[in-house]
């Protein structure tokens, strides 16, 4: 899969907005999780109570990339900054299973399809217009 540039520097900009909540707050990183995951919940709430649902969708996934910058620093960072103390390669071995066992159960239990065919012989329907 090719990362385009724009996707690049969505990535850059999400991890230092998370490297900025904390030294913006100067909370430690894990109180500095609270941010990201507190303005998900509002979006959360605000598309519950009517907001647009495309919106309400990049507005939470844009802040999933700070959130997971901090969740990142608070694994990786030493305990005397308020880590962890679990290092980055323990923290990259940690998101990566999370990420490996989501994918698989994602595909084994399939609760993620949005649409069921009738039939399996079915051919899915020709979307193009």
């Amino acid at each position: 899969m090719r990362v385009r540039p724009a996707e690049r520097r969505t990535f850059a900009f999400g991890t230092a907005i998370g490297d900025w909540t904390l030294e913006l707050t100067g909370w430690s990183p894990g109180a500095s999780i609270l941010i990201p995951a507190s303005l998900i919940t509002v979006v959360l709430i605000a598309w519950k109570l009517g907001l647009n649902p495309v919106l309400s969708f990049w507005l939470a996934y844009i802040l999933t990339r700070p959130l997971g910058a901090n969740i990142g620093d608070f694994l990786s960072a030493p305990r005397s900054e308020g880590g962890l103390g679990l290092g980055t390669l323990v923290t990259s071995v940690l998101f990566l299973g999370a990420i490996v066992t989501t994918v698989i159960y994602l595909t084994v239990s399939r609760v993620d399809r949005t649409e069921v065919r009738q039939h399996q012989d079915e051919p899915a329907p020709d979307t193009r217009r």
